[in-house]
């Protein structure tokens, strides 16, 4: 029988998920196009991602168990998402998964997965100053 894994499983599951989350919420935080969309106290926001990431990447469906569906885009139109700031977080996604290095195959497939996230998530367009 042949055996499957998750992403989740291949890139060290629960730690490895923690270790992405803290690498990149500091860099959301100093993030010109970013840091006005996050509140203060990062620590609950960073909490849900962590749970987000979990089940995104094939891991306990933890976010499901806590705050029902993700619904992303629905949960995300308060805020403004414009084509620069989705491209700037997934910058800062980008970096983070260097610094815990996240590679290969498994890097691959959770950046194209963030990269397709990212453009849904756009709900407006570039600010017009």
């Amino acid at each position: 029988m042949a055996s499957y894994q998750t992403v989740y499983e291949a890139i060290g599951g629960e730690q490895k998920v923690r270790e992405l989350v803290e690498a990149f919420y500091p860099r959301v935080q100093a993030h010109p196009d970013l840091k006005d969309l996050f509140p203060a106290d990062i620590i609950p926001v960073m909490e849900k991602q962590y749970l987000f990431l979990t089940q995104f990447l094939g891991g306990p469906a933890l976010y499901s168990e806590q705050h029902g569906h993700p619904m992303l885009r629905a949960r995300h139109i308060p805020f403004p998402i414009t084509p620069t700031r989705a491209n700037a977080w997934l910058q800062c996604m980008e970096a983070a998964l260097d610094e815990v290095n996240i590679t290969g195959l498994a890097r691959d497939h959770i950046w194209n997965r963030l990269v397709m996230t990212a453009h849904h998530m756009v709900n407006q367009p570039e600010d017009q100053e």
